[in-house]
């Protein structure tokens, strides 16, 4: 019996104190101040939801397919964007505010890509990538080359060197120099011919010959083909593309073989200059003088220097 009044008396006592907090003012205050505060707190939340999810709207852009136009022959997809809104909430979450900086994006992937295309050069990139390639064909020019791979690597800017399969066979210590340079390298044929004039197993034999001459020098495959002077015609792009080789051509031409003034030169470039833009140089004095200018004044423009690949990647550039 002791036992058991001793248990009554203490859920007396429990619920009586129990009775007595819920009766307190001060509780009472507590309790209301605490649900007005995870209100707010949930309201704040759902309002930061609501305007990233009506941001998405603002930000939102369609990927755009791979397609032959009929003036610019090849021209690569481009990735569209979307905001992520799950990982945009988290960034933003902590902070309680919408911040347009701490938006997260995700690419959306086009439909259509280059190589589900039939064989035609490209000439760009997509007119809305903001980025350019400097196209580098090299048969002869040695004197200048190492200046402007100094040039390059001082601007931490890579290029993409296509190079004559001949000049490789006599100059393999410069082919590796290039290599070593983290800079790309493509096939310009082995001996300079007009392409547009000789015959298809011709053209396969320059292409086979110079594809093996710069793997045995470099370990590198091609994946680039750029027709000396840019002759050819519709059998070489599609020979190229039996080798897994895309067939490239330029936007913008240095013109630098009429050995131009470097003023002449670079108001030739920056004057045509634009998203996209594959400009075709050769090692000259005339380039190797202007390199670091162009470079200095395209930047300006809010155009990165990359590699051809990097120049047809997909992936869009976000804010």
């Amino acid at each position: 019996m002791n036992n058991k009044w001793k248990q009554i008396v203490a859920i007396s006592a429990i619920a009586g104190i129990s009775w007595l907090l819920v009766q307190n003012p001060y509780t009472q205050l507590y309790l209301t101040q605490l649900t007005d505060d995870s209100v707010a707190s949930m309201k704040q939340e759902d309002e930061l939801l609501l305007q990233i999810k009506d941001s998405t709207k603002k930000y939102e852009v369609a990927p755009q397919d791979a397609r032959i136009d009929s003036v610019w022959k090849t021209v690569p997809a481009y990735n569209g964007l979307k905001v992520n809104i799950n990982d945009s909430y988290k960034a933003m979450k902590k902070a309680g505010e919408f911040n347009e900086d701490k938006l997260v994006f995700e690419q959306v992937p086009a439909n259509v890509h280059l190589k589900d295309l039939d064989p035609a050069p490209i000439y760009r990139a997509h007119p809305e990538k903001p980025v350019v390639s400097f196209l580098i064909n090299v048969a002869w020019g040695n004197e200048y080359l190492q200046d402007m791979l100094a040039v390059l690597k001082k601007n931490n800017v890579k290029a993409t060197f296509f190079l004559e399969g001949n000049w490789t066979k006599k100059n393999p210590e410069l082919a590796k120099m290039i290599k070593d340079g983290g800079h790309e390298i493509g096939n310009h044929s082995y001996s300079h011919p007009n392409m547009q004039n000789i015959s298809a197993q011709a053209t396969r034999e320059e292409l086979r010959k110079t594809n093996e001459v710069i793997e045995a020098v470099t370990g590198l495959k091609m994946k680039w083909f750029a027709p000396p002077s840019g002759s050819y015609r519709d059998e070489t792009v599609q020979i190229a593309d039996s080798f897994g080789m895309e067939t490239v051509m330029w936007s913008v031409d240095t013109i630098d073989w009429q050995k131009p003034s470097p003023e002449v030169l670079q108001q030739r470039v920056l004057s045509k200059i634009h998203p996209g833009a594959f400009i075709l140089m050769h090692p000259t004095e005339s380039t190797a003088k202007s390199l670091e200018a162009l470079i200095i004044e395209i930047k300006k423009k809010d155009l990165d220097v990359v590699t051809v690949s990097e120049a047809v990647d997909e992936k869009r550039m976000t804010p």
